[in-house]
């Protein structure tokens, strides 16, 4: 089998180029033959690099340590799910997965039917195989996946154990498929370039590719700030490591041209910019990749140091300064169908609503690479820490979110002041006893109550266009709330949907405020029967305990958990200990509740005393951030399904075509 997916991998070589020749050869002879080549073309790669993935998923499962690859990331004793989960665990098996999807998608594209794709179909395909065949070149002489061992080995070193968790198998790969997704758009995007088309076909063929993208991007960000949460054992989840803030740039720009598409759909309007949009969103998922394979920087989740960072570096400049210059050739097409014709209007607000967003995704680029530029001019390298970030894009948090309620009360085209003055009152009025509650309670951190205040501004207004729209249903057509509410989210889907989002995140606003803030941390070295307080918690020591598992030793200590003067649980933290020397992880216990959780780390001992260092931590509302992730999840998929209309306007297009004249 690993004869098998090198011989197959180096295949995927001159299959790629000669998909990329045929394609251009078929465009500029207008050959349907040579294009006809060149799809059956995009068809091999796919069956290549999937033979190719198979067979390393392969070795990993039967334990094959004749190869590098499976020696380094499986053991005997690895569990048959992280076993899999190896195959994106290292550098050249991810790199394997990203040349595997684009493959993928390429012989998808292929042979869609899409009537409107057909002319844009060989130019989009061409960009993605250009994309692949850098992959496969750097599978094939850099990160080979089937390379042999100098020296018999009989066992691997196994998985890190920080990489042994569940957020393993669904994290990176959540975050890959959203990194790879976006090749389509821009591949799209640049077909118009290359097309002269200025229109907004590209954007609505690939609307399902970008949301899709991007929800699978928003979720691997989320899966990861949760896995860091209940694996590193530091009461966190998000730290703005750089590699972290790779995912989160892309994510800014994505969501900036998500909305920016609007616009031009709507109003041919922000042409050019939609364009600059996806080749910035595009790029930063390539320097995410740069980042982890570079060494420049440090993190936690960064692959290992080698030559393979310039070679990426490379590629970006390559790809960043061709789309510009395209992109600068064409500008003249890409003028808009109409001028912004008053500050208060829908229009203005998407384009505020990107200037924040990008200008957050400025912010942290400049924060992450910093320690790059002040090595290079000083010769030392100064690290930006948390403190910078947060100080800089809190405050465009809040205006985005502010931003959110406003945005959906604006008309199209022109609005006023004392329209929006109007539309606004209820929802403010609301705020006051919000803002007097939050006060009373004990927010008194300004930021922190004017962020909680604005996202209950979004729930207030998004509310409200429910409301209406119910009422306006059942006047109409006398259905009953439940049958209106449904039928009026069936109808628009993508606004509807859209609003969900909005209620997402700002409850994940809403979680990271509290969380942030007002979490609570106390350390205390406890004896057998001796007690510690935090907020409403009571934890009393029992002693230690011990427990053999899988190529693994647990110590853990024994707490006994009281809520106001009730016991509700018996937690175990502990510390694991690897047979095969790992260094030694932390497996936190966890209380769960809508309003907090409890967070316990065994943190050290004393063995004469048979004392436990317990480090507690209490975080509120912590949960609100999962939970948005999931609700984010609900209003993308609403957002995806085909309104009825659409459904029914396929329908009568499929009668055509089957029913003769």
């Amino acid at each position: 089998m690993g004869e098998l997916g090198r011989w197959t991998l180096l295949l995927s070589l001159p299959i790629g180029v000669y998909l990329i020749v045929a394609n251009v050869i078929g465009i500029r002879l207008k050959h349907e033959k040579w294009l006809e080549s060149g799809r059956r073309a995009a068809l091999a790669l796919a069956f290549l690099t999937t033979l190719s993935s198979l067979s390393l998923i392969y070795l990993l499962v039967t334990g094959d340590f004749r190869y590098e690859y499976v020696a380094d990331y499986t053991s005997k004793d690895l569990e048959w799910i992280y076993k899999i989960a190896a195959f994106w665990g290292g550098n050249a098996g991810s790199l394997l997965l990203w040349l595997w999807l684009l493959s993928l998608y390429a012989a998808l594209i292929s042979y869609t039917k899409s009537r409107e794709s057909q002319e844009m179909r060989p130019y989009v395909i061409s960009v993605i195989a250009f994309v692949a065949l850098f992959f496969s070149l750097i599978l094939n002489v850099l990160a080979q996946p089937f390379a042999l061992n100098s020296a018999p080995v009989t066992d691997g070193n196994g998985l890190n154990p920080l990489l042994q968790n569940p957020g393993m198998t669904v994290h990176p790969v959540n975050l890959y498929l959203g990194y790879i997704g976006f090749t389509v758009p821009f591949a799209y995007g640049m077909a118009a370039l290359f097309m002269k088309k200025a229109d907004a076909l590209w954007l609505k063929l690939t609307r399902r590719w970008t949301l899709v993208s991007w929800l699978f991007l928003s979720m691997g960000i989320i899966y990861g700030a949760q896995w860091s949460y209940v694996e590193l054992g530091w009461g966190g989840y998000w730290a703005w490591d750089p590699v972290e803030n790779a995912a989160f740039m892309p994510w800014l720009t994505a969501t900036a041209f998500l909305h920016s598409s609007i616009v031009q759909e709507r109003k041919g309007m922000l042409k050019g910019w939609n364009i600059l949009l996806i080749i910035f969103t595009f790029i930063l998922t390539l320097f995410g990749t740069f980042l982890t394979r570079s060494g420049l920087l440090w993190s936690v989740h960064a692959f290992a140091n080698g030559a393979m960072g310039s070679f990426f570096l490379g590629f970006v400049g390559i790809v960043f300064a061709g789309s510009l210059i395209i992109l600068v050739i064409r500008w003249p097409l890409f003028q808009a169908d109409a001028q912004f014709e008053t500050v208060v209007s829908k229009e203005s607000s998407f384009l505020l609503n990107n200037l924040l967003l990008v200008g957050a995704a400025f912010t942290v680029f400049w924060g992450t690479i910093f320690p790059l530029v002040s090595e290079a001019v000083t010769g030392t390298k100064i690290m930006v820490g948390a403190p910078y970030f947060n100080r800089v894009n809190v405050p465009i948090l809040i205006a985005v979110i502010v931003l959110m309620g406003i945005g959906p009360l604006i008309a199209w085209r022109r609005s006023s002041l004392r329209q929006v003055g109007r539309t606004v009152l209820y929802p403010l009025l609301f705020l006051l006893p919000v803002a007097f509650f939050l006060w009373g309670a004990g927010v008194r951190d300004l930021m922190a109550l004017i962020t909680v205040c604005g996202a209950f501004f979004v729930f207030s207004t998004v509310w409200l266009e429910f409301f209406h729209g119910v009422r306006a249903r059942r006047i109409m057509t006398g259905e009953n709330t439940l049958v209106a509410f449904l039928k009026l989210v069936g109808r628009g889907r993508h606004r509807y949907g859209g609003y969900i989002v909005h209620l997402a995140v700002v409850m994940i606003a809403i979680g990271l405020t509290f969380s942030g803030t007002y979490k609570v941390q106390v350390d205390r070295l406890l004896k057998p029967g001796e007690e510690m307080n935090i907020g409403a918690y009571t934890l009393q020591y029992q002693g230690m305990g011990q427990e053999r598992g899988v190529g693994k030793t647990s110590l853990y200590a024994n707490v006994i958990v009281s809520k106001n003067g009730k016991k509700v649980a018996l937690l175990r933290p502990a510390e694991l200990y690897y047979d095969n020397g790992s260094q030694t992880s932390a497996e936190v216990a966890i209380l769960s509740s809508f309003t907090d959780d409890l967070y316990l780390v065994f943190a050290g001992r004393d063995e004469q005393k048979q004392a436990a260092l317990i480090q507690a931590h209490v975080n509120p509302l912590v949960n609100w951030i999962w939970y948005g992730g999931y609700v984010l999840m609900v209003g993308t998929f609403i957002s995806l399904w085909p309104e009825a209309r659409m459904q029914s306007l396929r329908r009568e297009e499929t009668t055509k075509d089957v029913v003769p004249a």
